[in-house]
């Protein structure tokens, strides 16, 4: 997941930095190519929910998804903070309301589960990108200018940390099973 975040990050950046897409293009283009994987993908195997990836084909178009995703997230965070101007934090708080609204429908209104995951998964790369810049960018540029390397440093050990604590909970978790009814009663 790592590795393809950080090729998603650089399909956005070479795009913009290196040919000079402007970023509303790039976000737009990278919205395209994620819609056009999730239509082909539910197109070919009738499903999107994560739990069914069970074929390479699947895997394929789930990796493909998770491409798009992290290089729309970037192009699409970088494009409110930088190319509206809002701001990193403006902009961060912008996809968080987002995700809240997600959750609101899902929860609230009963969107659609598989529906809410990957609107809310797809909303979480802007944040995510936002909030890095925040972090990392100079102050002259709107951020907090802890740099790069520490920035990056400290979402590694976020990440890992994370990786081992459900490794550690899942591994001592027991399973429970459910009572039937003949059990019950």
């Amino acid at each position: 997941m790592v590795v393809i975040s950080v090729v998603g990050t650089l399909f956005s950046d070479n795009l913009v930095d290196g040919y000079g897409v402007p970023l509303a293009v790039s976000t737009a283009a990278f919205a395209v190519c994620l819609a056009a994987t999730f239509l082909l993908w539910f197109r070919a195997e009738h499903t999107l929910f994560i739990h069914s990836i069970i074929t390479r084909r699947r895997e394929g178009f789930y990796w493909t998804a998770i491409l798009f995703a992290f290089a729309l997230g970037t192009s699409a965070g970088d494009w409110f903070a930088e190319g509206m101007g809002l701001g990193y934090l403006p902009s961060a708080l912008i996809f968080a309301a987002v995700i809240a609204v997600i959750a609101v429908a899902r929860f609230g209104f009963k969107l659609n589960a598989v529906a809410a995951f990957w609107a809310a998964y797809v909303m979480t790369r802007p944040l995510g990108a936002s909030i890095g810049d925040l972090l990392s960018q100079p102050a002259k540029n709107g951020g907090l200018g802890f740099g790069t390397t520490w920035v990056s440093d400290a979402f590694l050990l976020i990440i890992v940390g994370g990786i081992v604590a459900f490794t550690v909970r899942r591994r001592t978790a027991q399973v429970v099973e459910p009572l039937s009814a003949s059990a019950v009663g």
